[in-house]
């Protein structure tokens, strides 16, 4: 039976990275698309949706042919790649070259990332806030039940993953997120990230101007650092 053709909106690709897969050297397909509005995002450029794909799915195939042997593993990443419904048959397809697949997700669509996560070797997924405050960082009325639902199916699932959120003093107080990442804790995350903002790509000017040195500070470190059984502070830049 022959296939679908692949429809994925691809925005852009990485032919090479060894920072998108823990351990992994890797490929990203960075899918178009968000329906969320987050003030730091760095790659505002890939929110809209456009007509037609920019890049044709047979190109994204054809470098990941000719990357055999040299990568380990693709990642789909946005945008927001669950938002498009061509990502099942693009990762099937990407299976079938024999690559390991991951995702990095906001969890905006906890039911088509049900659909993927038997698909998956990895996942990054964005838990932005405390269910109660994502609507100030997504500009969405209740985005922080699609995301925390979206963390129960990536919890339940098995699937290797990593927990992370993306911090900024303007958005996030040291109580807020002590408050955040105890929830977390206790929901079962294991792997856990907070990442500091950084301004590349983002064109949000007073995000951009706020000062982040000393953020946060190295008590609160310490404090969530002995919540999980692995902690990574990644500062911005």
């Amino acid at each position: 039976m022959s296939r679908l053709p692949v429809k994925l909106k691809v925005g852009g690709i990485t032919p090479f990275t060894a920072t998108d897969y823990p351990g992994k050297l890797a490929a990203v397909v960075f899918v178009q698309g968000c329906p969320w509005r987050c003030g730091y995002c760095h790659n505002p450029h890939l929110q809209v949706r456009t007509p037609h794909s920019p890049i044709a799915w047979a190109d994204v195939t054809g470098l990941l042919e000719r990357r055999a042997g040299l990568i380990d593993a693709v990642v789909f990443s946005g945008g927001e790649p669950t938002m498009d419904p061509g990502l099942e048959p693009a990762i099937r397809e990407v299976r079938g070259l024999g690559f390991l697949v991951g995702l990095h997700s906001g969890g905006t669509h906890p039911a088509r990332l049900r659909e993927v996560l038997p698909l998956l070797d990895w996942v990054g997924l964005d838990i932005k806030a405390d269910a109660g405050d994502y609507e100030r960082i997504t500009q969405v009325a209740g985005s922080g039940a699609s995301a925390f639902d979206s963390l129960r199916a990536v919890l339940d699932s098995g699937v290797r993953h990593e927990c992370r959120t993306t911090i900024h003093p303007a958005l996030h107080s040291e109580g807020q997120l002590r408050a955040l990442a105890r929830r977390l804790a206790r929901a079962g995350v294991r792997h856990y990230a907070l990442q500091v903002f950084r301004a590349t790509g983002c064109d949000d000017a007073a995000l951009n101007r706020a000062p982040t040195s000393g953020y946060p500070g190295p008590a609160l470190v310490e404090e969530l650092a002995a919540l999980f059984p692995s902690f990574t502070l990644r500062q911005g830049g």
